[in-house]
Formats: structure tokens, C-alpha cells, sequence
């Protein structure tokens, strides 16, 4: 083991991720809560605490939960199938809303000129325009979706989408009216409401800056965050770079990924910022307060020799509005 103080190099850092991902290994750190590390927790509880709680939770835990294709183990399917339907209403999801807008629609369009959460087409420094983009989301999306999937030819998709949305309206309506007014609008309405316009604030700064050399590159379109609060409450989402290559990666190996393609991601011309979660960039970038955003940009490749003033006129050119195609006429 190298003394303390001593900083490890990539390879002994990527080694030193992958052991801790590995539940294979003696090195394994399960991620037990988002506010401590394992051994904060093994250092702090008490011994009688750890031996007759801690320890036999991890222990059930890891037999009862896997990485991909749902949350349990199969022999639980059915708990794994009903709990979201429980639960995502509670956290302002709507019924299967996440896996048709985000998974089969997001991740197929790419922040392309067919994604309906697009920010192409919008300054993304434009306070009007960041207004009508989080408008059209919030009121329109229900009869948008279902219309995309429709016109691509996924009628079924389309149908179910359709079918979960509106059901969900309907059931929020049904228990407002005739159940509990006061606690529909605490316990659903308003998480709704909350989260769907996060979702679009974020949404908007994590592909604000996007290349009009190759905007169809998830190198050039959307952005790294390191060193912030949301990679630790919120499953390392400041890798959305990572999220985009490979959508199916386990949010934990997120950071070994970028410290193993980081050559890539500088000769890609990527943009890695610090200190600055994707809620403070659609802030600064609508006060438009560029030079803020580019003393939080890590420099990576070329990008090392710029200037402060070529970094800002680069942010700047990134969140132009694209012009929208003209449809073709018969």
C-alpha cells in the first residue's frame, strides 16, 4: 500500500474502482447509503450495531440485489414488477414514464433533431427560450410522445405510453376529487410538478453545449461533471458523456469509464467542468455568465492552451440555436 498522501496514478486508480465494484473481491465497498461511505459507517456505528444490524443487512442485500435488467433477484420479480408503480407517483414520475420518454425515446434520439427534449433548436442562454422549452415539455408532452412513437411505426409503445400517462392523470383526478384534495396535492402534485420541471432544468444544462462540428456526437453534445453533490445523490449523473455512450452502464462504473477513455474524451474535444452541478449551469448560463462556466471547465486536449477569452467565445458558439430543417415538399 502506498503511504499516505501519496496519490495514485490512473492505473492504480482505475484498479483501485474496479475492486471496489467488484462484489467478488475482499475490496468491495456496497453502497449501503448516498450520504456514507461503508467504512464511515463501519467506523461510527457501534459495534453491537454493526454486528446484529449492519452486517446482516449487507449480507441479505447482496443476495437480493443485482446491477441490470431490474432491481431484485428473479425469484422476487413480482415485488420488482409492482414497487414503481407504487412509488414513482410519490417521486413525480408518472406510470412508466421514465422508461418510454427516457429509455426508448431519449436515448434513441440523442438530443437529435427528433428528440422531443432536443436543445438544439433553443439558445440555450435565452430566458424565452429556456421558457418555451420547459412549457412544451410540461404541457404538451403527454400528446407529443405517444405521436412520436406512432409516427416512427411503434404503434405499441405509442398505445402503452399513451395509456400510462393519461391513466395516471386520471387516477391524480379521481383521488383529488373524491379521495383527499389536500394530500393528493402534497403527495403527488407537487413532486409531479417539481420534478418535471427539474428533469427539463437539468436536461437543459446537461446538453446546452453542444458542437455544431457534430452535433450528433455524444462526445460534442453533452458534458462531464466531476467533484459535485449530484454524482453522490443522484447515482453519478454528472457523467452523462458516459451515460450517452453506454446508457446500460451501472452508474458505479461510471468513473472508472471516463478515467479509462479520458484520451478519448480529449482528442473527442469534450467538455469536463468542476464544482458546478447542472442546475448552476442553466442558472449562469440563462444570467449568461459564461466566464463563471469556463473557470469551471477542466481543460482536456487542445483545450489547455486556450485563453479564458477562447474558452468563453467556445461556450458561446456551444449554445447556439440550430435552424430547424425544412420539410420537404412532395
Amino acid at each position: 500500500a502506498k503511504p499516505s498522501g501519496d496519490k495514485l496514478s490512473a492505473e492504480e486508480t482505475v484498479q483501485l474502482l474496479h475492486n471496489l465494484n467488484d462484489p467478488s473481491h475482499v475490496e468491495f465497498d456496497p453502497t449501503i447509503s448516498q450520504f456514507w461511505d461503508t467504512p464511515l459507517l463501519r467506523a461510527k456505528l457501534p459495534a453491537s450495531f454493526q454486528k446484529y444490524v449492519l452486517t446482516p443487512y449487507i449480507n441479505w442485500a447482496k443476495g437480493v440485489h443485482i446491477h441490470m435488467n431490474g432491481v431484485l433477484t428473479p425469484k422476487l420479480w413480482l415485488i420488482d414488477t409492482l414497487f414503481p408503480y407504487l412509488l414513482d407517483p410519490m417521486h413525480g414520475h408518472t406510470w412508466n414514464s421514465y422508461y418510454y420518454h427516457h429509455i426508448k425515446h431519449h436515448h434513441v434520439e440523442g438530443n437529435g433533431g427528433e428528440d422531443l427534449s432536443t436543445t438544439m433548436y433553443y439558445d440555450r442562454d435565452s430566458v424565452p427560450d429556456f421558457l418555451c422549452y420547459v412549457g412544451r415539455f410540461v404541457f404538451f408532452i403527454w400528446f407529443e410522445l405517444p405521436l412520436y412513437f406512432f409516427r416512427k411505426g411503434q404503434f405499441k409503445y405509442g398505445a402503452k405510453c399513451a395509456f400510462w400517462e393519461i391513466g395516471n392523470y386520471v387516477a391524480l383526478y379521481m383521488m383529488y376529487n373524491y379521495v383527499n384534495a389536500r394530500a393528493t396535492t402534497f403527495v403527488f402534485i407537487l413532486p409531479l410538478t417539481v420534478m418535471r420541471l427539474g428533469l427539463m432544468v437539468g436536461n437543459w444544462g446537461q446538453h446546452a453545449f453542444v458542437d455544431p462540428a457534430d452535433p450528433d456526437s455524444d462526445y460534442l453534445s453533452s458534458i462531464t461533471l466531476i467533484d459535485v453533490p449530484s454524482n453522490r445523490f443522484s447515482f453519478n449523473d454528472g457523467y452523462h458523456t458516459s451515460h450517452h455512450l453506454n446508457p446500460r452502464r451501472h452508474w458505479r462504473d461510471h468513473p472508472v469509464a471516463f478515467l479509462k477513455q479520458k484520451d478519448r474524451y480529449a482528442k473527442e474535444d469534450a467538455l469536463v467542468f468542476r464544482n458546478v452541478d447542472y442546475i448552476f449551469i442553466t442558472v449562469n448560463l440563462l444570467r449568461k455568465n459564461y466566464e463563471y462556466l469556463a473557470k469551471c471547465l477542466i481543460p482536456i486536449g487542445d483545450q489547455v492552451n486556450w485563453t479564458m477569452e477562447e474558452r468563453v467565445e467556445m461556450l458561446r458558439r456551444r449554445t447556439r440555436k440550430f435552424p430547424k430543417p425544412s420539410k420537404k415538399t412532395a
